[in-house]
């Protein structure tokens, strides 16, 4: 059954996303098509790739990935098809693919299909399904276009990392609004070498890592290692983000001693 995800930053309330649902069924009535998120912040590919990154891998080989964010093409941002560990991603190289992966695609081919309108506003539905439904159909990406050597690169800051410190930032914030910072646990355990430590943010400090919400009474802060292993700051039945006065980008670090 061909799988055909989709991320935008639309919402729900206009009518963008069932058009494109619509011109996918048009086209592939038998499509399984799987909603990942649509309420990314408008023109955010920072955080629809935190969202996608932390989503593709547990969708089966084969699966096609619509991003539709920031979807405008130009010389400099061309819309694109990657393949990468057997998934495809549809979108604008605009940096959002180097966010994606850890390391660099497979297969890169800018898109030369025409569009299905000569209006360029919604690409997403005019482009896009196209190619998905092409590569879902076991089209193979080399028909859509040209090859390109790599993609475009967004640097994104990466943790500060010395002997006795770890200086990261909130890369994201839930719909719970728990904290997710860019502090893996990898770098904790590496750095921390099962020190002591204090995780420091505001005025607040955690010096434990708790395995669950529910370690800690209601209401109370903590920090855990999340499902995808990155530090959290959250608050058991609580909203950490609003209460703590924490927001994307806000420094976080921990300190061993």
């Amino acid at each position: 059954m061909p799988i055909i995800t989709l991320t935008s930053d639309w919402g729900l309330k206009d009518h963008y996303l069932g058009a494109v649902k619509g011109a996918i069924l048009s086209r592939m009535p038998e499509a399984t098509i799987v909603d990942i998120s649509h309420e990314i912040p408008s023109f955010d590919s920072e955080q629809a790739a935190f969202v996608v990154r932390n989503a593709w891998s547990n969708f089966p080989s084969g699966t096609v990935h619509i991003l539709g964010i920031n979807t405008e093409e130009s010389v400099k941002f061309p819309h694109t098809a990657v393949e990468y560990e057997g998934h495809f991603f549809i979108g604008t190289d605009n940096g959002i693919f180097s966010l994606l992966f850890d390391k660099p695609p497979s297969k890169i081919f800018e898109i030369n299909l025409p569009q299905d309108s000569d209006y360029f506003t919604f690409s997403t539905r005019d482009r896009f399904v196209k190619v998905a439904v092409h590569l879902a159909k076991g089209g193979k990406i080399e028909e859509l276009g040209n090859p390109r050597k790599k993609v475009l690169e967004k640097m994104l800051f990466h943790p500060v990392i010395d002997s006795n410190m770890i200086k990261g930032h909130v890369m994201y914030i839930d719909s719970y609004e728990n904290v997710i910072t860019n502090i893996t646990e990898q770098m904790f355990k590496e750095t921390g070498k099962g020190r002591k430590f204090a995780i420091i943010f505001r005025t607040y400090q955690i010096k434990k890592i708790s395995k669950s919400y529910s370690d800690v009474p209601q209401a109370e802060i903590l920090a855990l290692f999340d499902s995808n292993r990155y530090l959290e700051i959250a608050m058991n039945q609580g909203n950490a983000a609003g209460l703590l006065g924490l927001n994307c980008k806000d420094m976080v670090r921990v300190e061993f001693y």
